[in-house]
């Protein structure tokens, strides 16, 4: 695991979406857990950091896309992890609709082509707890939710006030050392989705961690309000 701040970790070697890692005094948080063949990955690199898969006591999702819930039933299995999530999310995750897509008939060019198809997650899982805006959650001594749909219906990001930490899920992604959009095509709404990138450039995070790409470690708030005023958010 790699550390990003004291117990807050990367975890290496996942193909596709990142992975957090939270250390807390009754066992381990995930956030997210990247494509579906990352499920063992996960439980290898958490015995490689010398914890047991029981260690792992619950999983933490921004938002119910393959990229992201791909782990979620191997982590589960291994584990016996409780899974939380917004309440839009968890009708996902527990199966009563399918991943909302774009608009095909909203996009341009070769987005229109790559809207994928209508993907459900199976078989479901029982999300324990509902995911609240605001709400300040018992992991990392207070991570804090924030709603902050748009990507997707129910999408989360979590901000820790104390230690200037921010995780932005798929809000904007960080990648080849440039921010940028999500992809159209997986985005639900992308106006809204872009307001909320004026949201959480106003938190003054500190440490800024994707959904996909590295962390920013330095200036994050700048980085993050400059994009926004790129992207007319």
């Amino acid at each position: 695991m790699n550390e990003i701040i004291p117990n807050f970790y990367g975890l290496p070697g996942m193909l596709v979406g990142r992975v957090y890692v939270i250390k807390d005094a009754d066992g381990l948080t995930l956030i997210d857990t990247a494509v579906p063949p990352a499920g063992k990955r996960i439980i290898k690199a958490i015995q490689a950091a010398g914890y047991q898969a029981s260690d792992i006591k619950r999983v933490m999702l921004t938002h119910a896309h393959p990229d992201h819930f791909g782990g979620l039933r191997a982590v589960v299995e291994a584990t016996g992890a409780e899974v939380w999530a917004s309440a839009a999310e968890a009708d996902v995750l527990e199966g009563r609709i399918a991943v909302p897509r774009a608009n095909r008939g909203e996009l341009r060019g070769i987005n229109r082509l790559l809207v994928p198809p209508d993907t459900r997650f199976k078989p479901p899982v029982k999300v324990s707890r509902i995911l609240n805006d605001g709400e300040v959650l018992p992991v990392l001594d207070g991570l804090t939710v924030v709603a902050t749909p748009g990507h997707a219906p129910g999408h989360v990001s979590f901000w820790h006030p104390a230690k200037k930490l921010l995780i932005t899920g798929d809000v904007v992604f960080h990648l080849f050392g440039r921010l940028t959009l999500p992809l159209a095509f997986f985005t639900v709404d992308m106006a809204l989705d872009k307001q909320q990138i004026r949201k959480l450039a106003n938190l003054g995070a500190e440490v800024v961690c994707f959904g996909h790409g590295n962390p920013i470690m330095t200036d994050a708030t700048a980085q993050l309000k400059a994009f926004a005023d790129r992207v007319g958010a």
